[in-house]
């Protein structure tokens, strides 16, 4: 892959990112009025997808036109046939100067000839440094908490840890072993730490710490688009809301202990002195995010203590489901550069050429003018 096409891809990438996020706020909103708005888990389910499909869409997309769909239809080829319709009121030569902005910007950014250019790769190149650092920070401060930590049961491959240093629960992994840490707060108090243990195990179940990985990896390519921070918070709430319904429906257990669990979670994470803590590729128990926006943590008991939902409704998440996917790969196909030249694109070349020509010649030439004047006569006024 050269240098032209990564970039394209790059593009890609983030254009898609900003259509999946409307299109899956959009579906959200439609959701929550409709009797599959309850259920958080298969909401997650969908989600973690997607955020899989998102990030391979873009191959996803070179590999369908290149072996499915050789000349597929985009969006600039859709335009150029509604103008030539007479659908569009708009001049040929503003609607081809619209049609290859991307063009244009993908030359400049190659190029490196203009001063904004040269800064927007300056950003995005120390934007990326940052990122991978503070990504790199975070995953040292992990391996160095875990090693402090002492192990205290062994749950298969899952390995539970009391830390002295950490004030919230949390869960994440190595290559091949699970981690739980737990802070050392709860071994006197038996209920919570159970409830802690069970909230980090359904994280596994649910592939949340993967999931986060690969939202962690993301961020240097997408850390300045604000669909991805969008979409990231999304994920955050939904993982944190299925999985307490998961536990509420099949643990049976008390759900003023596990409600309570969580405000003395929220308590003993306020007492913790680092302000600003790098993210890490973990999923605690209560988020730090949550003492900023109490609403979250109120939502979380909320979610709690309604009416668990009932049934599977497999088929409305199926439509649900094909709705989202057909929605992103024809977006993906839409934002496809047009291949070669077809008759709609030369009948446009051919009439924006005849307005610069009409253009030209409504334009009086200076240098006729002026002989005009010198050959001449000239008036003058006698008395």
């Amino acid at each position: 892959m050269n240098a032209e096409s990564f970039l394209n891809a790059y593009i890609d990438l983030n254009l898609l990112l900003f259509a999946g996020t409307a299109l899956w706020l959009a579906l959200r909103a439609v959701l929550t009025r409709s009797r599959l708005g309850p259920a958080f888990r298969p909401q997650l389910k969908l989600l973690n997808s997607m955020t899989l499909l998102l990030t391979l869409s873009p191959v996803l997309a070179v590999a369908l036109t290149t072996y499915v769909v050789s000349h597929p239809p985009t969006l600039s080829d859709m335009l150029v046939a509604q103008y030539l319709q007479g659908n569009v009121n708009m001049s040929a030569t503003r609607l081809e100067s619209i049609l290859g902005l991307r063009e244009d910007l993908v030359q400049a950014l190659m190029a490196q000839t203009s001063l904004w250019s040269q800064l927007a790769v300056t950003v995005l190149i120390l934007g990326a440094i940052l990122s991978i650092m503070q990504s790199s920070m975070a995953a040292f401060r992990l391996r160095a908490g875990l090693r402090q930590a002492y192990i205290w049961k062994h749950l298969g491959r899952v390995q539970i840890r009391i830390s002295d240093k950490s004030t919230v629960a949390f869960s994440t992994r190595g290559l091949f072993t699970r981690y739980i840490v737990l802070p050392s707060a709860l071994v006197t108090n038996p209920s919570d730490l159970r409830l802690s243990v069970a909230h980090e195990l359904q994280h596994f179940r649910q592939s949340d710490v993967e999931c986060e990985f690969l939202l962690e990896a993301l961020r240097p390519f997408l850390f300045w688009n604000p669909a991805y921070h969008l979409w990231r918070r999304e994920v955050r709430m939904l993982r944190e809301f299925a999985c307490d319904q998961a536990l509420m429906t099949h643990g049976r257990r008390d759900i003023r202990a596990y409600c309570e669990c969580l405000i003395r979670a929220c308590a003993l994470a306020t007492q913790d002195p680092i302000r600003f803590v790098q993210p890490s590729p973990s999923v605690a128990l209560v988020d730090r995010r949550e003492l900023r926006r109490g609403a979250t943590l109120a939502r979380r008991i909320d979610v709690v203590t309604t009416t668990q939902p009932q049934g599977t409704h497999l088929f409305g998440w199926m439509l649900v489901s094909g709705m989202l996917v057909t929605g992103v790969f024809s977006t993906a196909l839409l934002m496809q550069r047009p291949g070669d030249w077809s008759h709609d694109r030369i009948m446009l070349s051919t009439i924006v050429n005849l307005e610069r020509m009409a253009h030209r010649n409504s334009v009086p030439d200076v240098n006729q003018t002026a002989v005009t004047a010198l050959q001449g006569g000239f008036m003058t006024l006698s008395q």
